[in-house]
């Protein structure tokens, strides 16, 4: 049965359909069975892999709002273990469309369950924010793994992303857990960098995974191609990087037991603590976090409550 991995966090631009990409591909290149879900609207898992999101038949859209068959909406790729559940531009419009469903909120996850035994992985690339699509994710995986860009902005987040995989553990999904963090775009020249990952490294501990992704211009031009990495040019760094992190990944999941699952309330007071600690840091001192006006999620919930 596979194991559901959703690639989230609510900030843009960190690398999560990099990780989505590239992490699936070097599962089918240990020869796992992977399928990569697209649920992001801007659509950019499926053309990094070489498909145009304006031709595809079927979709996730169809998938989640006209309860077409999963197994019928998804494509084969260059790669001979991955397959693909593309998104398309529709997609940005399903949350309104899904707003009169009853349980909206496991629409996903009634398709997967439906395909689980045909996989060793099934990865969902998120959309970078907190709406319904994210809250389906959420709801049907049995982890998160979290990328995080090794610059300050990046951190501001991971109090209200470690609240928000609470809240879901608690009113929807409560075997979900945090496989782990990954830390993206790192520069070793790069004082600050260095500095994200040394405190990432001091509140999370064994929560950081130990490969780094580097920039690397090879990384950046693979999806231009609509290949990942591994096919684009295998001997790179970005390419050597995520083949250690599948590794790495495999290592926890196959266990079957996640040692990144516990002391949850504690992850809360860790994450604020590495708010705090930058917003003293040398490089932004004039950069401070405004607390959530609003938990967009909470609301979600709420609303799939009264609906239900």
């Amino acid at each position: 049965m596979a194991q559901v991995i959703a690639i989230c966090n609510q900030k843009g631009g960190v690398g999560k359909t990099t990780t989505s990409i590239n992490l699936s591909a070097c599962f089918a290149g240990a020869e796992k069975r992977v399928l990569l879900i697209d649920l992001d609207p801007q659509s950019n898992a499926t053309t990094g892999l070489g498909f145009n999101k304006y031709e595809a038949e079927k979709s996730i859209y169809n998938v989640l709002v006209e309860d077409f068959p999963i197994a019928e909406a998804v494509q084969a790729t260059e790669m001979p273990y991955l397959s693909l559940l593309p998104a398309s531009p529709a997609l940005v419009g399903a949350e309104v469309e899904l707003v009169t469903v009853m349980s909206r909120e496991t629409r996903l996850k009634e398709q997967i369950d439906k395909v689980r035994d045909d996989y060793d992985y099934i990865i969902i690339d998120c959309a970078p924010s907190l709406g319904l699509l994210t809250l389906n994710s959420l709801c049907a995986a049995d982890s998160v793994l979290v990328p995080v860009q090794c610059e300050y902005f990046a951190m501001e987040g991971m109090a209200e992303l470690q609240k928000t995989i609470q809240l879901v553990q608690q009113r929807i999904n409560q075997n979900l857990s945090i496989l782990g963090i990954v830390l993206t775009m790192y520069d070793p020249r790069n004082n600050l960098s260095r500095q994200v990952q040394e405190s990432m490294r001091k509140y999370f501990n064994e929560k950081v995974f130990e490969v780094l992704i580097p920039r690397n211009v090879r990384l950046s031009e693979a999806p231009s191609h609509g290949k990942p990495i591994v096919l684009y040019d295998v001997e790179c760094k970005g390419a050597t990087s995520y083949i250690e992190l599948a590794q790495e990944v495999m290592k926890h999941t196959e266990a079957k037991d996640l040692p990144l699952h516990e002391e949850r309330e504690e992850d809360e007071v860790v994450a604020e603590g590495v708010e705090a600690e930058f917003q003293a840091s040398p490089f932004e001192t004039e950069l401070s976090i405004p607390a959530p006006e609003h938990n967009v999620l909470q609301g979600a919930l709420d609303s799939c409550d009264r609906t239900s």
